[in-house]
């Protein structure tokens, strides 16, 4: 695993001028080298990708598809050597590594059927109006260009999916960047995408530093931008380039509400279980971890020690051990940064109630209260293993605090009672509501993205196909409709 890795140029391997080192977050052993492409490199990816645009998009849909279908199949017969790349590179407990293997799979899956059945044409009489007698709207959809795909490092592998298999079954060439970070499992990609059929051209992995990213981004053959980050970032991109379609899916700090109805010790410990869980997997490294709790009066002096608890009996350590839940973040700047955002809340007067401390990469599980409205932890995505706790009074104050955060991804509920689902999906500025769980849960088929400073777009593979195209009607006259 220390050998120097290939980038891939239009769908063939490359190596540049210079490498760099990819090393473990949780040992800093090296994990890979990896070759970085030259400028002349990447232009040529780039006209590989603008010169193949129309071919790729009259590309047959069983030709797309099978590819796809062939990717899925191969991750499938690769899992358990890709998840330790994935567990090496990330720093990911190897169940949480193998979990996300399991999604690209599906991901590269839902695309092969989506490659077979998008676009099939939508007819539309034209004569309900007198001056259309005799004409029918035809309305097909068209790839927008080629798509610049920006990736980030807490999903390696399943988050390059999410651009790559959707723009391929699109037919729409792509342009992918990986996390400098975590590059190694999108070249894995690259290996399996290049013993499949698509036209030469149609894809590159190009591992390119991120003080380069500017210039793609601003590269007029690419106009339409996949980017998956920070909000800083993504509308840093936006701003830049405001004629581009762009695609952001950003930051979060899910809120997880526990109703006075859900109230048993059965629902409890479930809530507290899943509250744990989901605070803490990845390393709290995901836009949609339990970052926030708020729970109602009448059940928060039994939830809090359940949660508690669960926390505590998250078993953190060396992510390759299948029996850790908890491995370190992406690297030591970004636990001290968790530490001093932890520090300042409980300077500001929060309670500590568990973890709290810092080794190297690694940030204990930790769960606060009485967390100021005013300090950092609350206002912006923690992106690391903590949460916190806040006691409110009823469903309209627990919606409202909800709702009181500049993002907007997720939010999970925990009722039984359907009219508060229905109002819950009314009230809550996010873009989706999870009912009777955490707000972590994501099906890989479905609508996925924020509102208000959480992103603008949808992920989830046909939605992202929608994205990356548009409509184009033809009008046919003189018909006897």
């Amino acid at each position: 695993m220390t050998s120097t890795h290939a980038f891939w140029l239009a769908g063939r391997q490359a190596t540049g001028e210079t490498a760099f080192d990819v090393t473990s977050p949780w040992d800093g052993r090296v994990v890979g080298s990896v070759s970085v492409p030259t400028e002349a490199q990447v232009e040529e990816a780039v006209a590989a990708a603008y010169a193949v645009r129309d071919e790729f998009a009259a590309t047959p849909a069983h030709v797309r598809a099978a590819a796809l279908d062939h990717v899925s199949r191969r991750l499938v017969e690769r899992t358990e050597e890709i998840a330790r790349l994935i567990s090496a590179e990330n720093g990911k407990p190897m169940k949480w590594a193998r979990g996300e293997v399991g999604r690209a799979v599906s991901v590269f899956r839902f695309a092969s059927e989506e490659a077979r059945r998008f676009n099939g044409g939508d007819a539309q009489r034209l004569d309900t109006d007198a001056g259309g007698q005799g004409r029918l709207a035809f309305t097909r959809r068209f790839p927008k260009g080629v798509v610049l795909g920006i990736a980030p490092f807490n999903f390696p592998l399943n988050l390059c999916a999410h651009k790559v298999a959707p723009a391929i079954a699109a037919g729409a060439p792509i342009v992918l960047k990986p996390a400098p970070a975590t590059p190694l499992s999108a070249l894995i990609l690259g290996e399996l995408l290049a013993e499949t059929e698509l036209p030469a051209g149609s894809w590159s992995v190009l591992p390119v530093p991120n003080d380069r990213m500017p210039a793609l981004v601003q590269d007029e053959r690419l106009p339409v931008i996949s980017f998956t980050g920070s909000e800083k970032v993504g509308y840093a991109i936006m701003d830049s380039v405001p004629r581009k379609h762009c695609t952001l899916e950003l930051g979060g700090n899910g809120a997880a509400v526990v109703l006075a109805d859900f109230a048993s010790d059965e629902d409890l410990d479930r809530a507290a279980t899943r509250i744990a869980t989901f605070s803490n997997y990845q390393g709290g490294q995901s836009c949609i971890s339990v970052q926030r709790v708020i729970a109602d009066a009448s059940v928060y002096d039994r939830l809090l020690p359940r949660i508690v608890a669960a926390v505590e009996a998250q078993v953190t350590g060396d992510p390759s051990d299948d029996a850790t839940d908890v491995g370190p973040l992406v690297g030591e700047d970004a636990a001290k940064r968790v530490e001093s955002w932890v520090n300042e809340a409980v300077e500001a007067g929060a309670a500590l109630l568990t973890g709290g401390k810092r080794d190297g990469a690694s940030y204990a599980p930790t769960v606060l209260t009485d967390v100021p409205a005013d300090v950092t932890i609350s206002c912006e995505e923690v992106f690391g293993p903590v949460l916190t706790v806040q006691k409110v009074n009823g469903e309209e104050e627990a919606f409202a605090a909800v709702n009181d955060s500049k993002y907007g991804l997720q939010a999970g509920v925990f009722t039984h009672d359907l009219q508060t689902a229905f109002r819950a999906h009314r009230a809550l500025e996010v873009g989706g509501v999870v009912v009777g769980d955490v707000p972590s849960y994501r099906a890989d088929q479905m609508p996925y993205g924020g509102a208000k400073q959480s992103g603008v777009g949808r992920e989830g593979v046909r939605f992202a196909m929608e994205d990356y195209t548009y409509e184009r009607v033809m009008v046919l006259t003189g018909l006897a409709l």
